[in-house]
């Protein structure tokens, strides 16, 4: 999990160049400030959020491990589903694909890619939208519009918890410098401690400030970061599901509205003209038999 790499890299580098410069790891091994940096921050989180957004924090967390959900391999299979579903409709009609956007569990076009029947987000608005454009009472721009308006909730509603995560990681240091005051303040009051005692107890305060910058910078935010474009890789598949259905809708045939949505896609994940080409085609050939 390149996560948890991430980490192993932060640790490594920091504890490692510590102990590589001639400093013991014994001094900073502070549980008490763990717990007033790590206890202030959750407070801090509880204050400044509602029930809802707690929830939606506490949720996102799983999405931590899939770190290579949205891929080129899925974007393929999501642009051949829709070459087939705009196939058929071109075959048949609309009312061609009506059982099977109804019941997609059901529907051998769907059952061939199992990846997207299992992603019930991305399932339900190419359903959604495919129900409108089965239904005919639309016009293409007036479904454009309310694509773009789920989208954009999406994306507000998805950065709610990022934005509340990130929020806590930059006042980490701000509640280390806390934990750091209070240890200077229980320091200054044992006055007829020796110089050793107090030198001592003045780098296990300054331990607080440490660890809230390193827990804020080098664990807490980089999540919110890593979480932030988990989001924006699922806003892209909304992104190529509406640019592709749109094409459709304006009279562009299957493999031209497929184009759409490719274009729609990051560089780093965008299959070549010629790999999308193949993929369809060899997806079709498996389709028909």
């Amino acid at each position: 999990m390149i996560l948890l790499l991430g980490y192993f890299v932060v640790m490594l580098s920091v504890f490692g160049g510590y102990v590589l410069a001639g400093g013991s790891l014994g001094p900073i091994y502070q549980p008490l400030e763990l717990l007033i940096i790590g206890g202030a921050g959750v407070g801090a989180f509880i204050a400044s959020n509602n029930g809802k957004a707690i929830k939606a924090t506490l949720k996102i967390f799983p999405k931590l491990r899939r770190t290579k959900k949205y891929n080129r391999a899925l974007y393929m299979e999501l642009m051949a589903l829709q070459f087939k579903l705009l196939s058929k409709i071109r075959r048949e009609g609309m009312l061609g694909i009506e059982r099977d956007i109804d019941n997609p569990e059901e529907s051998a076009l769907f059952q061939e890619h199992p990846a997207l029947l299992a992603d019930s987000h991305i399932l339900n608005f190419l359903t959604d939208y495919l129900r409108l454009m089965v239904s005919g009472g639309m016009e293409p721009m007036e479904i454009d519009e309310l694509m773009l308006h789920e989208i954009e909730g999406f994306e507000q509603e998805a950065h709610i918890p990022i934005d509340a995560i990130h929020k806590v990681g930059d006042a980490m240091p701000a509640f280390g410098i806390v934990a750091a005051v209070m240890g200077v303040v229980k320091a200054l009051t044992y006055a007829d401690a020796s110089a050793s005692q107090m030198g001592e107890m003045i780098a296990h305060a300054l331990v607080g400030t440490f660890l809230g910058i390193l827990l804020g910078y080098g664990f807490i935010m980089p999540a919110a970061s890593h979480l932030d474009r988990q989001a924006k890789e699922a806003e892209k598949m909304l992104q190529c599901i509406r640019v592709t259905l749109l094409a459709s809708l304006h009279g562009y045939a299957p493999q031209i509205a497929i184009e759409f949505g490719r274009k729609a896609l990051h560089i780093a994940e965008r299959p070549t003209f010629s790999e999308l080409e193949d993929y369809v085609r060899e997806a079709k050939k498996a389709g028909g038999a």
